[in-house]
């Protein structure tokens, strides 16, 4: 181990959780979530991460009309066990019935545990997006149904799905999320039925239930796709919407009942149902 280790502090001046989503997309280690600040500690220095913040908050900015500005403050650390550090910052996280925890620390008596440990793939349930999808898996799954998880990321909907009983296929268009969510399903003592690399095209069945929690723009391009990837009756899970883009969203999926809308933050989760009888 070096005797040094370098360090980026990032504080956005809004949209801390894009910030996030970005840097858990990007990163090829784990990050801290301090008082606004997203700290990043490695042991490769963090220019490059810190040039691809800026133009992230350049390319947000303009995506929302809005100047979205962003503090970054770069230091060289004397080494000491961050990581044990950084671990005993990484709390469960509770969405009845599950219990979302790193694998060191202990599982919850009484809850459907998921042993899940921050990783290059999104989904450790910290997030709103990902808590709010696994209330809806909660209050929807059922023992034997047929469950689809699109772009499925670190797997944790899909293994949240096992948990209760259900079959599950997934699919992720990034072959690292593919990767990353076969490992965390063998942790946590399941299997998905069918894991592949790509999106909903790629399916041969229908479901009972589709998890899609990804963007608002690409829900709306998939629209199609993702319904007729239903069973008559079937429900869809969609998150990873901003509340700004709820009413185009909703539109591409207008002909399907909402049967619940759980908000947190700026980040909304709709769960609606195909009618019995249509396609």
């Amino acid at each position: 181990m070096q005797d040094h280790y370098y360090c980026l502090k990032v504080t956005p001046s809004a949209h801390l959780a894009l910030f996030s989503d970005f840097l858990s997309d990007t990163l090829p280690v784990g990050f801290e979530e301090l008082d606004g600040t997203l700290i990043i500690r490695s042991e490769e220095e963090l220019e490059t991460i810190g040039w691809g913040v800026e133009q992230f908050a350049e390319a947000l900015g303009k995506a929302l009309g809005e100047p979205v500005d962003v503090e970054l403050e770069f230091s060289v650390e004397k080494n000491a066990d961050w990581v044990s550090a950084y671990q005993e910052g990484i709390t469960p996280v509770e969405v009845p019935p599950f219990y979302i925890h790193p694998t060191w620390t202990e599982p919850k008596a009484g809850m459907h545990n998921i042993a899940i440990d921050p990783a290059l793939a999104f989904g450790t349930g910290h997030h709103p997006t990902t808590a709010s999808c696994l209330s809806a898996v909660g209050s929807t799954v059922t023992p034997g149904m047929r469950v689809l998880d699109v772009g499925c990321g670190s797997g944790i909907l899909g293994i949240a799905a096992l948990k209760l009983g259900a079959q599950v296929d997934a699919c992720d268009t990034d072959p690292v999320s593919v990767e990353n969510a076969r490992e965390n399903a063998e942790l946590n003592g399941v299997a998905f039925d069918t894991l592949w690399e790509g999106s909903v095209q790629k399916r041969t069945g229908s479901y009972d239930v589709v998890i899609a929690n990804i963007v608002a723009d690409v829900l709306v391009m998939l629209a199609s796709d993702l319904k007729a990837a239903l069973n008559p009756g079937g429900t869809l899970i969609l998150s990873g919407i901003l509340d700004k883009y709820e009413d185009k969203v909703m539109q591409a999926y207008r002909a399907l009942e909402l049967q619940r809308r759980i908000a947190q933050d700026e980040w909304v989760t709709l769960v609606v149902a195909l009618p019995s009888g249509a396609e």
